[in-house]
């Protein structure tokens, strides 16, 4: 599910285990999987200032994306988690800022 919220995403995926079960296939046959925006800062100030430069507003981002400091960001991938998703893709819009791949590495993969 690219760029849905969790509710939706929710809903999508049990549309797929309907479906799996009306043609004879196991729902935990499929991998789940969901991708969205990433931003992360390592405080607010910071993750307020990338969603600024990929030109998002910090709120929107939260709603639409996985913003935030790398706890929200963690607990956001964690809420997908839950409603299944086995694998969760991180588009980063701004590939010249390298440190905000290192703090996603650092600070985000460990808590998922």
């Amino acid at each position: 599910m690219p760029f849905h919220t969790v509710k939706d995403s929710a809903a999508a995926f049990e549309r797929v285990c309907e479906a799996c079960e009306a043609a004879g296939r196991y729902p935990a046959s499929m991998v789940y999987s969901v991708a969205h925006t990433v931003c992360c800062g390592k405080d607010e100030a910071e993750f307020r200032r990338r969603a600024a430069a990929i030109g998002w507003e910090p709120e929107t981002f939260r709603e639409a994306g996985i913003g935030g400091t790398p706890g929200q960001v963690a607990a956001k991938i964690g809420e997908y988690a839950e409603i299944g998703a086995e694998q969760v893709y991180l588009q980063v819009l701004d590939l010249s800022d390298l440190d905000h791949l290192a703090l996603i590495a650092s600070d985000v993969v460990p808590q998922v």
